[in-house]
């Protein structure tokens, strides 16, 4: 396995480790304004949310790798401590990586990316019009981690109030995973499209616990032909269907099939029949 000290490389290559390694992040696209008033808009995928209640939300604009400058989200967010963050879709991604570039003061992103303003209620940074979701934010704190080219600066924003748009709910009223297409940030120049083929679901027993690996019979768990994920699914139930297993390689050839398909009471039945 290949180890690496941090320190003992240059921070692009550190960068481009991390970048690569943490993905898929999701990407806030964040509306601030200067003191002055004037708009921003920057995209950012050191991103996430951090509590429920209260309702907390924390990106990072971090130092420049190349020439340790800082960011104008970051300076406006130190002159107003207010934020719109909207989330980002795979419809106007494109529009995103446009509001990315690092255009000189005074120059609204908004215009440049083609994406439209929209009064705030709360707050006085922006709505994103476009964004299937905005979240109008108070800045809590600004807190740095570092003075060197890299460093992050945690943006700790408690929500104040949420918009949705109506075509990403579904029937009762609850945002719809598959009809938001949503997009996420992973190494160099590439994202990641999470549409309703890509998504699968993990069922989880949410009052009693998995049986786990160490309970699956020895047929099952040194099969040569299950994956960690496989066994991860069987081992997933509650409890053992029978300790007599079938360790015949057809079988477990025809049982994965049913757990391809996530069907997992099936490959039991197929397993201990």
């Amino acid at each position: 396995m290949k180890t690496v000290i941090p320190s003992e490389i240059t921070s692009v290559q550190l960068q481009t480790i991390m970048q690569t390694a943490v993905s898929p992040r999701p990407i806030a696209l964040a509306s601030t304004v200067d003191k002055d008033g004037n708009s921003n808009l920057s995209p950012f995928s050191f991103f996430n949310m951090f509590s429920t209640v209260p309702p907390i939300l924390i990106f990072s604009p971090s130092r420049r790798v190349r020439d340790n400058t800082t960011k104008h989200t970051l300076e406006n967010v130190l002159e107003v401590p207010e934020v719109v963050i909207g989330t980002v879709n795979f419809p106007i991604v494109q529009q995103i990586s446009l509001a990315s570039t690092e255009y000189g003061d005074g120059v609204n992103e908004f215009t440049k990316s083609g994406l439209t303003m929209k009064d705030a209620d709360l707050v006085q940074p922006k709505l994103i019009e476009e964004c299937p979701v905005n979240f109008e934010c108070k800045v809590l704190e600004v807190k740095s981690l570092g003075d060197q080219g890299g460093a992050g600066n945690l943006v700790i924003c408690e929500v104040q109030k949420i918009h949705i748009r109506e075509e990403y709910l579904n029937e009762e009223g609850n945002l719809n995973q598959s009809k938001l297409d949503m997009v996420a940030r992973l190494g160099g120049n590439y994202y990641s499209r999470n549409n309703a083929d890509s998504l699968f679901e993990v069922p989880k027993p949410l009052v009693t616990k998995g049986i786990g690996f160490d309970l699956l019979p020895d047929s099952i768990r040194l099969s040569n032909v299950f994956t960690g994920n496989d066994l991860g699914m069987l081992a997933n139930v509650e409890v053992l269907p029978s300790e007599n297993c079938h360790d015949d390689e057809t079988i477990h050839l025809e049982a994965q099939k049913f757990l391809l398909e996530s069907k997992i009471d099936e490959a039991w039945k197929v397993l201990v029949r």
